[in-house]
């Protein structure tokens, strides 16, 4: 019981505060607005066209907190109210898109790694739970120990991806930050919302590692448990 509660419980808490602490953040930045009152997305492309990023398109998508960078297309989608707005939450996810073009134009190494692992990431995340759930159901049957088994490769695989992704967003929220400095977009006591909003997204993908993370070890303790007992 007190490992479930460790590896399943204290995880999922994890995950729900993380996700309240974005909410919290980006409520709250969205609605300090920036001195210079640049849009995010002229913020994106003030610091692309920095690194020299003239390929790169940016669009607008509905909804809140759906932005994102597609390098298969080269689109750097922002959410409307980032796209449009010129808060310091709106521009700091702006910059952080953009973080990501520029990761993808200088090669680094670790998006390389995240996109390659993206394919079979997605696979296993669409039969992880389906797995790992009639694993459980049938767990003292033969197989019920080998869907088990099935679900700790899945998660294995969602696991090192989300382990690879950390970095990726930490070094895209670096360069976000130093751009939005270093080209006069925001002053350095404004950054202070931006801080908060990167941060508390940054922490969302720990607690998304730290729960894949978690029922992974879950899932092999109980393989380790049949094994004991075969």
């Amino acid at each position: 019981m007190l490992i479930w509660i460790v590896l399943i419980i204290i995880p999922m808490f994890f995950g729900l505060y993380a996700q309240m602490k974005i909410r919290s953040a980006y409520a709250h930045n969205s609605q300090v607005g920036s001195r210079g009152g640049i849009t995010g997305r002229e913020a994106a492309e003030a610091v692309m066209h920095s690194a020299g990023i003239t390929n790169v398109k940016i669009i607008e998508v509905p909804g809140e907190l759906t932005d994102h960078y597609n390098p298969l297309t080269r689109e750097l989608a922002l959410s409307s109210h980032n796209y449009h707005g010129s808060s310091l939450a709106a521009l700091g996810v702006a910059a952080h898109e953009a973080g990501h073009a520029i990761q993808h134009k200088v090669g680094y190494a670790m998006m390389s790694i995240r996109q390659t692992l993206a394919p079979a990431t997605q696979i296993a995340a669409s039969v992880s739970n389906f797995v790992m759930i009639a694993g459980i159901f049938l767990f003292s049957t033969a197989l019920g120990g080998k869907l088990l088994v099935l679900g700790a490769v899945a998660l294995a695989v969602i696991c090192i991806f989300q382990f690879v992704t950390l970095p990726v967003e930490f070094d895209a929220s670096r360069r976000a930050k130093e751009q939005l400095v270093g080209l006069g977009i925001l002053d350095r006591d404004e950054m202070k919302g931006v801080n908060e909003t990167l941060d508390a997204a940054a922490l969302t993908y720990v607690a998304a590692f730290v729960a894949a993370l978690g029922s992974l070890l879950h899932i092999l303790l109980m393989l380790s448990g049949r094994r004991s007992d075969d």
